[in-house]
């Protein structure tokens, strides 16, 4: 995913590339920053995303454009500064000021921390326009489909096609964040006949879930597949630099950030692009928790955790991919699926006990029986990661400093030892940030 910075202000051409320079790894492909009247506007952009460069200058735009619906960019016009953000925020921003009152932004937080200590997140669905923020669009319930599943599942299975294949048209080889689950196997299925090569790749400790279920798909669809198998060295070598590009603490988030950050750094020595199956789970009910709500309550739920991506799974996969210069597609959030899914009604979301019945139902005929019928494991779980990490951190911190230290100025409370462990690096790299509200956290997270 590219990357772009600016400040509402001209002259700054100095300042920003020192922004840009804290995101270079989202773009090394291609790079400019240029001053206009009124703002200095800057992009790094990834191999896939570097003609976007050019609409810098002749448009006056510094574009973030992942793929039709997947975007945040900045634009000047004649009265000032213009941004805008996608409908889910699959593309990230943030936003501050100066000391002298002038807007910034940048894909990053990092890329703010020299020029404002007042960081916020830019809300998804959301534009600034003649200084003032307003919604462009709201997440909200649907009126549900009066027709039966089977043209449901058919109507769904060709808006997956064509997501799919939107996004893999032009890159040949591609890869997908192949889990073995339903989600990421449905992006596999559907990528593989449009390309001549198909990557996959999976990581995990030995004998993971997630790789053994990952192997039976890609033998299934021929695919080039790479593993990376992993051990607690593996993860905690690597959490320091998971930890600066995720730009989180929460312990979820982290844990999961791990194995797909091992996962996009593979990929990125064989692909550009990749496919992730992020948002099927909370478009199409894939977790075990929601067979427990009344289905009534079903809708809402889906609909609060949707919204929640932004800042928790899809700064995960933002993250682990740009952290290698790659960009990662989300096929199941393309809006088109998404405004179908909304209308998809609960009953055959959830059915027979069955989490994803419906997705299930759609790909049949596409996937192996053990992908078909495999039950939702977190990518953390998947992986294999689920304990051990936790497991390290208790027997590393003590219990007295824990409880001294766990109420952070902010006002967040730290819930596990394993989340004050991830903190403590998390300030080596943050330490002049005392306002997180910016920083999301995963809903459900284990309180201690």
């Amino acid at each position: 995913m590219g990357g772009i910075a600016g400040i509402a202000e001209s002259g700054m051409r100095n300042e920003v590339n020192r922004m840009l320079d804290k995101i270079a790894h989202r773009g090394h492909a291609a790079r400019k920053v240029v001053e206009f009247d009124n703002a200095t506007l800057g992009a790094v952009y990834t191999e896939v995303q570097k003609e976007q460069i050019d609409s810098l200058e002749k448009d006056k735009t510094a574009s973030d454009f992942v793929a039709d619906g997947h975007y945040a960019y900045a634009k000047i016009l004649n009265d000032g500064l213009f941004l805008e953000r996608d409908q889910l925020g699959v593309s990230p921003l943030y936003y501050g000021h100066t000391e002298n009152e002038a807007l910034c932004f940048a894909s990053e937080v990092k890329a703010l921390i020299e020029f404002t200590n007042d960081i916020h997140e830019f809300p998804p669905g959301h534009r600034y326009i003649s200084n003032k923020t307003e919604s462009y669009y709201k997440l909200e319930k649907k009126k549900p489909l009066d027709v039966d599943p089977d043209n449901i599942a058919s109507e769904l299975y060709k808006r997956l096609e064509i997501s799919v294949s939107g996004f893999v048209v032009g890159h040949d080889p591609i890869g997908v964040w192949l889990s073995g689950g339903l989600d990421s196997s449905t992006m596999t299925s559907f990528a593989r006949p449009l390309v001549r090569k198909l990557h996959t790749f999976s990581a995990g400790f030995p004998d993971a879930p997630d790789l053994v279920h990952a192997r039976i798909m890609a033998e299934h669809i021929e695919s080039d597949h790479h593993e990376t198998i992993v051990n607690l060295d593996d993860l905690l070598s690597a959490l320091p630099d998971v930890i600066y590009h995720l730009e989180s603490f929460d312990a979820l988030l982290v844990r999961s950030s791990i194995a797909n950050f091992l996962v996009s750094q593979d990929a990125a020595r064989h692909v550009a692009a990749v496919l992730s199956g992020e948002g099927g789970d909370e478009l199409f009910a894939g977790y075990t928790y929601l067979k427990s709500l009344d289905l009534a309550e079903l809708d809402n739920e889906l609909i609060d955790i949707t919204g929640r991506l932004h800042n928790t799974a899809l700064q995960r996969v933002d993250r682990s991919a740009s952290a290698h210069g790659t960009v990662a597609h989300v096929g199941f959030l393309d809006p088109k699926v998404v405004d179908y899914a909304l209308q998809i009604p609960a009953k055959y979301k959830i059915s027979k006990n069955v989490e994803e019945w419906i997705l299930r139902k759609a790909m049949t005929e596409k996937l192996p029986k053990q992908i078909l019928n495999r039950k939702k494991a977190k990518f953390w779980f998947g992986s294999g990661i689920e304990t051990c990490l936790h497991q390290y951190a208790e027997a590393q911190i003590d219990n007295d400093e824990f409880e001294r230290f766990r109420k952070l100025p902010s006002g967040l409370i730290l819930h596990t030892k394993e989340e004050f462990m991830y903190y403590r690096i998390f300030r080596k790299y943050f330490k002049d940030i005392n306002n997180l509200s910016w920083m999301g956290r995963t809903k459900g997270a284990p309180k201690q």
